[in-house]
C-alpha cells in the first residue's frame, strides 16, 4: 500500500464546501449522502485524491472466480440464477473435485490473477463439506495465490477452521441497505449476514463484502449500504460493487437498470468512505462501456474479476481487458 504505514490512518482531504471527515470517525447516513451529492467533478477529484494516498492509481488487482458447486441453493435471493426457488436454466451440481479446482486455479495464476475466489451455492456449508473445503484451500494456497471463499453463512467454529486452514478472504455480501433487504431476500435476515461477517473478522480472516446495484433500490439505499460497511468494527478489506445482471426466471429479471453516472458515484463514495480497501468492479462489467469502466477506475476502483464467466454470468474476455488496460495505461497489481 502506498502513502501510509501499516496501521496508520490518514485524514481524507477535504475541499471547500465539501463535508470533511477523518477516517476513524463513524459515517452517518446524512454525511455520506452529502458527499454522494457533490458535483460529479468534485466527487471524482476527492475520490481520486483519497485513492492516491493509499494505492498506486495505475495498478489494478486481478481476481478470478470459480463456481465450485452450482445451483440448488435454498435461499430465495431475487437476483440469483442458482436459487432453487426460481425457474432458470442453471442445473444443480455437486462440489467439484479438488484436482479440477487446482487445475483451474493454476490456469488463473498463469493468466495473471493473484487472488482465486471460489463460490458454492449453499445456504451454509454442512459439516460433511468442511474437510473437502479445507483441502481445497490448502491446495490452492500451495500455488502461491491468495484464497477467497463464498459458501453462505458461517458459524464461529467454521470460520475458525477456515482461518486455521489459511484462508485469506471470506466473501459474504450484504447486497443492499438494511431497509431494502427484505425486498431482495426472505430466507435469511440482514442480521444473519452481519453475524457471519463478525465470525469471519473474529477468526482473523479478511472480509470481502459489498453489494449489488440496480435491484430497484433507491440512491439512498445504495449510500446506506456503504454506511453499514464502513461502520463495521473494521471496514472490509475488499468491497465488490456489482451491477445487476438481469437473469430470466428470477424476480429481478426486469429491474430497471442503474445509470452509469449513478454507478460511478457509488464507486467514488466507496473509495472515500473505505480508503484502504480494495474496491472491485464485479458482476456487470460485460454491460459496461470502456468509458464507464475508465470512470470507475478514476473514481477509485482498483480490482476486477477476470475470466469469461462469473459464477453463471458472463464477463469480458481476457483480451478485451488487456486491450482496455493498454489504452488506459493500467497494469496488473
Amino acid at each position: 500500500m502506498l502513502g501510509a504505514k501499516e496501521g496508520e490512518t490518514k485524514p481524507i482531504p477535504s475541499q471547500e464546501k465539501s463535508p470533511a471527515r477523518a477516517v476513524t470517525q463513524e459515517w452517518t447516513s446524512q454525511d455520506a449522502w452529502a458527499v454522494y451529492q457533490l458535483p460529479f467533478n468534485d466527487l471524482l477529484f476527492r475520490s481520486q485524491s483519497v485513492h492516491r494516498e493509499h494505492f498506486d492509481p495505475n495498478r489494478v488487482q486481478l481476481s478470478r472466480l470459480l463456481n465450485i458447486k452450482t445451483g440448488g441453493c435454498p435461499e430465495d435471493c431475487g437476483y440469483c440464477s442458482q436459487s432453487s426457488h426460481h425457474s432458470t436454466a442453471v442445473a444443480p451440481s455437486k462440489l467439484m473435485e479438488v484436482e479440477k479446482i487446482v487445475a483451474e486455479a493454476r490456469k488463473a495464476k498463469e493468466s495473471g490473477a493473484t487472488r482465486y475466489c471460489m463460490g458454492a451455492a449453499w445456504r451454509n456449508p454442512k459439516p460433511r463439506d468442511m474437510d473437502a473445503i479445507v483441502e481445497i484451500v490448502g491446495a490452492v494456497k500451495q500455488l502461491g495465490l491468495e484464497t477467497c471463499l463464498t459458501l453462505g453463512m458461517l458459524d464461529r467454529g467454521q470460520a475458525d477452521r477456515l482461518s486455521a486452514a489459511g484462508l485469506d478472504y471470506y466473501n459474504h455480501n450484504i447486497d443492499t441497505s438494511e431497509s431494502y433487504y427484505p425486498s431482495v431476500i426472505s430466507t435469511r435476515t440482514f442480521a444473519d449476514r452481519l453475524d457471519t461477517l463478525s465470525h469471519v473478522h473474529e477468526a482473523g480472516m479478511k472480509v470481502c463484502c459489498g453489494g449489488i446495484l440496480g435491484m430497484g433500490e433507491s440512491e439512498q439505499d445504495r449510500v446506506d449500504m456503504l454506511v453499514t460497511l464502513s461502520n463495521l468494527p473494521k471496514a472490509p478489506e475488499s468491497v465488490p460493487i456489482n451491477m445487476l445482471i438481469p437473469i430470466a426466471g428470477t424476480p429481478m429479471a426486469k429491474a430497471p437498470p442503474i445509470g452509469p453516472i449513478e454507478f460511478v458515484r457509488i464507486v467514488a463514495l466507496a473509495r472515500i468512505m473505505m480508503p484502504a480497501s480494495f474496491v472491485r468492479l464485479s458482476a456487470g462489467r460485460s454491460a459496461m462501456t470502456d468509458e464507464m469502466q475508465a470512470l470507475c477506475f478514476f473514481a477509485g476502483a482498483n480490482s476486477i474479476f477476470v475470466g469469461d464467466t462469473l459464477l453463471t454470468a458472463g464477463n469480458p474476455q481476457d483480451e478485451a481487458d488487456r486491450k482496455l488496460f493498454r489504452r488506459l495505461g493500467l497494469e496488473a497489481l
